[in-house]
């Protein structure tokens, strides 16, 4: 690591030296990178004995105790722990025995060094639990720690690097159920509590550790390694379709990370539950997985997408056992190492359980419109990030960790080969088992299998931000051969960045195709081995979608798209389009067309899903209001003929959320509105109570004459209690009445009201809708205000979909005004926060580019 060495220097000095840290470092809010790896070399054998009296009452506080065990090498400094919560939640103090005043400020506890000795020393602590990521409810509730957030809710080293082992006890009311990251071994009860008492864990980071308590449902599996897991779902459907298919995905993808790792499950336990609230897909907690409900339930008439979603989900989380949870990064900088392994992962570990469909554009799909969605921004991040103090780390979060990571991965291991690529992962996992590592040791492993210079290679992939725009320069013979065939790359952002990559070039000819496989090193290139052949009818760039960039295309192959047999070739073909669309270089109204043939002419349901999203986004942000209303009655009248055709079901309801998604017309509206009703049924759509849910929601949003009798009726269809909750919270956010709808959003402006934040989002997104803005543009200015506080007290992707759901659905000139006001209002504004908005508003400054 040659180049990482003088790049990432410091951190290695850091690393290697003893000198005493100055104390201004200690009392900073949040962990510095100075703290974090003095404490590395201070402190170590940590144990954490944990109790939580859980009341019956939310509103109640949790009395806790702590006592930490720990072997201290070094005195210079008093021992810090961090404790992000007000003072008086610290009520007492022992350290060795002894009684000690309370030292807290700026988030941190400090124990004076005249009371510690050195070796082992046992500290003492009755606190309230904090409650910031406690995610309390009225009969449940759920840790989420990641990435910083452990010390919010007890005292605590909050940093990766310090892995310790924890013995949990917890008091709940009995008729709750209680799991947490280590097998539970006895249960007391007592009155109308039960104290439930677990083994000491397996090591673990902090934001690893965790416990549910609350009324759930259990069940548990039948296999030689059981798993327990808990759930709040009620349909019964969904509950015989799911359950015994969630063991077994969890078990099959255990089995194939043990043989591609050479390296049994690590932990105790592998148990799970599901949230209905929860804010992510998933998060991987050593021994209890958490999800959220809605991505693990499905019935039985789910589609292949929604069926491989899940099962790339589960693959995602379990991979976590070994990549994050087993071998952990060093420092938050190299947070997109544990999560590129898992998506990674997931793609290889489905394959074999989904062998009818094509994989390869299931990575394409998945992966590369996402990485694009932030990589073509003014707010794009390079994968690794430097990362001055924990307290950012959530920020570093987004679709470049984990979509262009596993991008760069598949090139990488393209060019190094799959053999040597595993036995690197392999030696890479054994060498750093139960310990912590960062990307720079990984390449050290991975040199070892390769002729590859990974270190020139890492520096524009990994540390670089980006992607390339290739041109292409063709020269002809007198006899219409091709003479010279120049490929040429230029970053987007006018750097001198080169990205080495690997991608095909296919040649469409009347009769037959030939395909081209081309090394990209340098900035330009000449395809020696298209000398000689004439020139194609066509030509397709990145045909095999290895390639990462805006590739070149010609505006007369649009046509012929849909025609390509070649699925993937389609898929990038669909992409690079949607790409040249937001480049400039094709007017969103043919492209619009182009995939409106498309999604006429699709069969295969994963690129009818990447057509739909394209045609929407270009439908709602692209197409100015006349074009919108020019071309809706033509798209409506097509889908919704589609949808009457024998089609699959998996395509029929694929095309069934496009059209419900835009049909806002009053022809539109009326056939939804039947389809709601269920006076009109349409042959093999299968919809289930939540697809009703959600279309009479859609119904109130585009203004239906009958909204609150739809409203009012679907309330009563509604039997689960936490669905019930959620439309209960999102119903001001489809009101007719405006004044509701400002009430309700101006409420967010209170932390308390955004605590469930999948809700939240999803009524700003109803409020700040296309067909809302020109009355819910005055908020726009509250919601910028308010992203920093999102930061603050929301969990890692929060802020940037709080962005997305307000500023980021606007087009016109007036939003635009207002986000530049604001960005030049506050010269000096947090600049990954900026970076955040610069991501979301994407899309409203490149329209009026155009305009």
């Amino acid at each position: 690591m040659k180049h990482l060495f003088l790049l990432f220097g410091f951190v290695l000095t850091f690393s290697s030296c003893k000198t005493p840290v100055s104390d201004v470092h200690f009392y900073n809010p949040g962990i510095s990178f100075e703290l974090a790896q003095y404490r590395k070399q201070q402190v170590a054998d940590i144990h954490y004995s944990l109790s939580f009296n859980i009341p019956s009452k939310k509103s109640e506080d949790i009395r806790s105790h702590l006592t930490l065990e720990v072997e201290i090498s070094d005195l210079s400094h008093p021992l810090v722990l961090d404790f992000h919560e007000e003072s008086s939640h610290l009520l007492s103090l022992r350290v060795n025995g002894q009684e000690t005043e309370i030292n807290h400020k700026d988030q941190h506890l400090i124990i004076p060094k005249e009371a510690l000795t050195k070796g082992a020393n046992t500290i003492e602590i009755d606190f309230l639990a904090g409650e910031l990521s406690l995610n309390r409810n009225e009969d449940f509730l759920y840790t989420l720690l990641v990435p910083d957030r452990a010390s919010t809710l007890f005292p605590c080293f909050d940093q990766p690097n310090l892995k310790a082992n924890y013995t949990l006890t917890i008091t709940a009311p009995k008729d709750w159920e209680v799991l947490a990251g280590a097998p539970e071994m006895a249960s007391e009860e007592n009155g109308e509590f039960v104290t439930h008492r677990f083994s000491k864990s397996d090591l673990m980071s902090t934001y690893l550790f965790s416990f549910v308590a609350g009324k759930f449902q259990k069940a548990t599996s039948a296999s030689e390694f059981a798993q327990t897991m808990l759930h709040r779902e009620t349909n019964p459907e969904k509950i015989a379709a799911s359950i015994p298919e969630l063991f077994t995905l969890h078990q099959q993808a255990k089995e194939f990370l043990e043989e591609y790792t050479a390296y049994p499950f690590p932990f105790q336990k592998f148990d799970f539950v599901t949230i209905p609230i929860f804010q992510y897909g998933g998060m991987e907690h050593v021994g209890a997985i958490q999800y959220r409900e809605s991505s693990l339930f499905l019935d039985e008439n789910a589609t292949n997408t929604e069926l491989l979603s899940r099962a790339k989900l589960i693959g995602h989380e379990t991979a976590h056992m070994w990549f994050g949870d087993l071998v952990t990064m060093d420092w938050f900088e190299d947070v997109w190492m544990k999560e590129v392994f898992a998506n990674f992962m997931a793609g290889k570990l489905v394959n074999p359980t989904y062998p009818d469909i094509n994989h390869e554009l299931s990575f394409l799909t998945n992966h590369y419109p996402s990485a694009y969605g932030e990589d073509r921004t003014q707010g794009t991040n390079p994968i690794r990030q430097k990362l001055a103090n924990l307290k950012d780390a959530g920020s570093l979060y987004g679709s470049i960790i984990y979509d262009k990571a596993p991008i760069m991965m598949r090139q990488l291991e393209t060019a190094m080969g799959e053999t040597a690529f595993q036995k690197g992962i392999q030696k890479y996992i054994k060498t750093y088992a139960n310990d912590n590592a960062d990307w720079n040791e990984l390449v050290e492993l991975l040199d070892e299998n390769t002729e590859m210079d990974l270190q020139q290679w890492s520096e524009i992939w990994v540390n670089q931000s980006g992607r390339p725009i290739l041109s292409d320069k063709i020269e002809l013979a007198k006899d219409g051969s091709i003479s010279s065939f120049l490929i040429s790359q230029k970053a987007e952002d006018g750097s001198d960045k080169i990205w080495p990559q690997l991608f095909d070039i296919t040649f469409f000819y009347p009769e037959e195709s030939k395909t081209f496989s081309v090394a990209m090193t340098g900035k330009t290139l000449n395809l020696k081995e298209a000398i000689g052949e004439q020139q194609p009818a066509a030509i397709l760039y990145n045909s095999n979608g290895l390639g990462y960039g805006v590739f070149p295309l010609d505006k007369a192959s649009l046509a012929n798209i849909s025609a390509l047999t070649d699925e993937v070739m389609r898929g990038q073909s669909y992409i690079n389009l949607f790409e040249n669309t937001l480049a400039g270089n094709i007017a969103p109204i043919l492209a619009f067309e182009t995939f409106q043939k498309g999604i006429a002419n699709e069969e295969n349901e994963i690129l009818a899903r990447l057509i739909s999203s394209e045609i929407n986004s270009i439908f709602w942000k692209y197409l100015s209001e006349d074009q919108r209303n020019k071309v809706l009655p033509e798209l409506e009248s097509q889908l919704w003929n589609q949808l009457q055709e024998d089609l699959p079901t998996n395509l029929k309801k694929t095309i069934f959320s496009l059209y419900s998604g835009l049909a806002y017309s009053k022809t539109g509206q009326e056939q939804l509105y039947q389809v709601w009703k269920k006076d009109l049924e349409i042959k093999d759509l299968k919809l289930n109570p939540d697809n009703f849910t959600s279309l009479a929601m859609t119904l109130a949003m585009y203004g239906h004459p009958k909204s609150d009798i739809i409203l009012t009726e679907e309330r009563t269809r509604i039997s689960n209690p936490d669905k019930l909750d959620r439309f209960d919270f999102l119903r001001p956010a489809l009101s007719q009445n405006e004044a509701e709808r400002d009430a309700l959003f101006e409420s967010f402006s209170e932390a308390s009201n955004r605590e469930k934040e999948s809700w939240v989002l999803s009524a700003s997104g109803y409020i700040h809708h296309p067909l809302h803005q020109k009355s819910a543009i005055k908020h726009l200015p509250l919601a910028l205000r308010l992203l920093e506080d999102t930061q603050k007290t929301g969990d890692i992707f929060f802020p940037k979909r709080w962005t997305s759901a307000t500023a980021g659905q606007y087009t016109s000139s007036g939003a635009a005004k207002i986000v530049s006001d604001f960005l030049e209002a506050n010269p000096d504004y947090n600049p990954i926060l900026k970076s955040k908005i610069l991501q979301a508003t994407d899309d409203l400054l490149r329209v009026q580019g155009m305009k």
